[in-house]
């Protein structure tokens, strides 16, 4: 009989980018293709590195989806920690692109902002008026199958969005399956620590929506879109 050998895997920490500002004091709603964090996104990304730090955490590889928010919460976070890395930008994990608000009608707003992160997501669902689930996970997981392909690191950095962390997670929790769990929370500035072998089902969870510097979320009950939908619907026109 044969001496059992221990898998080998390798990790990946999976981050949501730092707290934003999506609207300003009028209500205008803030290009999120370029908006920068806010204060609170920048001292939740250097706690999130000073985390990594106090564990001496060392990344090989920092992946960004090149979205300005994800930007600087990989640049403060590598700040945190004292390490010189240069950022590899990914376009197929921008966040899931919403669409027109103004294309969306009274009547199916809230479904617009509220369905695509309710419970098990059918594909076909499109987050406000714009890409669906499918899509989505279309771009996505091949992008993540490339990282799992390429043999030269052991620990990865990737700094993405809500959207994107939620199709990463369900395909690690279902154990490489398509599906997405719309309510998998995913705070600003957390972490989710994801260990991946060399078979295509081997993912183990280890960590799920850890927030420095608030990682038991105590002052918080609702979802990041039930939030936004609230302040569109105060500043809407008409309102």
């Amino acid at each position: 009989m044969s001496e059992y050998q221990l898998p080998k895997r390798r990790r990946i920490y999976l981050m949501r980018h730092g707290d934003v500002t999506y609207f300003d004091d009028s209500g205008r709603a803030i290009d999120p293709d370029t908006v920068p964090l806010n204060e609170n996104g920048r001292t939740q990304a250097s706690a999130a590195g000073e985390a990594f730090a106090s564990q001496g955490v060392r990344f090989d590889r920092v992946i960004v989806s090149g979205l300005r928010r994800t930007v600087e919460t990989a640049q403060h976070v590598l700040a945190a920690t004292g390490q010189s890395v240069e950022l590899e930008v990914q376009p197929a994990w921008e966040e899931i692109r919403g669409g027109r608000l103004a294309s969306i009608t009274p009547a199916e707003v809230g479904d617009a902002f509220l369905r695509v992160f309710d419970g098990i997501v059918p594909e076909d669902t499109r987050f406000l008026g714009g890409e669906t689930i499918g899509e989505l996970l279309d771009r996505v997981l091949p992008a993540l199958g490339a990282l799992r392909d390429d043999p030269a690191w052991d620990t990865a950095l990737l700094v993405l969005h809500g959207g994107v962390n939620r199709a990463i997670l369900s395909h690690a929790i279902t154990a490489g399956g398509r599906t997405f769990f719309g309510h998998l929370a995913q705070a600003t500035g957390c972490i989710n620590a994801l260990d991946v072998g060399s078979a295509p089902r081997d993912w183990v969870v280890r960590t799920l929506n850890y927030a420095p510097p608030s990682p038991l979320h105590s002052e918080v009950r609702n979802t990041t879109m039930e939030m936004l939908y609230a302040q569109y619907l105060r500043y809407r026109p008409g309102a």
